[in-house]
């Protein structure tokens, strides 16, 4: 099993790690009651999805 040889530098080790970021999910409003739920999943104010019940809410 090879191992390095040399320490990696903090600079190559962060040149790597930049790609690793935190992106914010996409939002989209509800074609049911206009409220702002994530994309491709059932509101979570009125249970749509796709303009067919899916759940019924808690109050």
């Amino acid at each position: 099993m090879p191992n390095p040889k040399r320490r990696m530098s903090k600079s190559r080790r962060d040149k790597r790690r930049t790609h690793y970021k935190a992106s914010v999910p996409s939002m989209g409003v509800c074609s049911n009651c206009g409220e702002i739920k994530l994309t491709h999943r059932a509101c979570p104010s009125c249970g749509y999805y796709s303009g067919r019940s899916m759940f019924i809410p808690k109050s």
